[in-house]
């Protein structure tokens, strides 16, 4: 079982819940999740590849994904330090923080509305994120060059590399190809011809799309679009529509 709703509350995030399911796998979205699992909380880092089923143990799960480039400023941790792990987030905090946000959490009857409640608790503490991430992201989903977002931002290329590496994990050019994919997977999952989903998404033809599908999400883009994979979990390794972990 997997459901989930946008935040009223902390924007561009996503509020999920899952119960465990084997045959899942997660596919890089970007994004950055803070987890409840069975009592104990995790941070889900930036991916660049699938993720197999199982990596978080625990039967129920609840989680709030962080729109890229804004998990870092309520984590205090870079994104690259966290890219493809999942981390108990007493290894990144001090203890009593820990037993904070856990007490914050469990305060709610619901643990989706508890993240919520510490996401917007963090993030009145710790202030904006990097204000270039929405930018950035913005101008890469319009299908923009990583040369023109530089020139556009006022940065070189390294100084952009170097901010996107602690806003989102990765570069900008690893970032645009994700971004690219999830709009691919999103218009095949609705049933568009898959050279109309390369044209669209703004690949140069349908091998393209096939070698990025290949690459990013480990599998073909039949296989996702039937689902016959299990593919595009939640972070918890359940089982997810919308398509957006043991612990490091």
């Amino acid at each position: 079982m997997y459901e989930e709703a946008v935040s009223a509350a902390v924007p561009g995030a996503v509020l999920w819940r899952a119960t465990a399911g084997g045959g899942s796998v997660v596919l890089p979205d970007g994004c950055m999740d803070l987890l409840w699992a069975d009592g104990r909380l995790l941070v889900a880092g930036p991916d660049t590849g699938p993720h197999p089923a199982g990596e978080v143990p625990g039967g129920a799960f609840a989680g709030i994904r962080l729109a890229p480039g804004t998990a870092p400023a309520l984590i205090g941790v870079p994104a690259h330090a966290l890219r493809d792990r999942r981390v108990e987030l007493a290894d990144l905090w001090p203890a009593r923080a820990v037993r904070r946000a856990s007490g914050l959490v469990e305060g709610y009857g619901d643990a989706r509305e508890g993240l919520e409640a510490l996401a917007r608790a963090r993030a009145a503490d710790a202030g904006a994120p990097d204000p270039l991430a929405a930018e950035v992201v913005a101008r890469l989903g319009a299908g923009e060059a990583v040369t023109a977002i530089a020139r556009a931002v006022g940065l070189g290329e390294r100084q952009l590399h170097r901010r996107s590496l602690d806003a989102f994990g990765y570069g900008p050019r690893t970032l645009g190809r994700i971004l690219r994919l999830r709009r691919a997977l999103a218009l095949a999952r609705a049933g568009l011809p898959y050279a109309e989903v390369a044209c669209v998404a703004g690949y140069a033809d349908q091998a393209h799309l096939s070698r990025e599908v290949r690459a990013l999400a480990g599998t073909t883009l039949r296989a996702y679009a039937a689902g016959a994979d299990g593919a595009d979990g939640a972070k918890s390794e359940t089982p997810q529509p919308s398509g957006s972990r043991t612990t490091a």
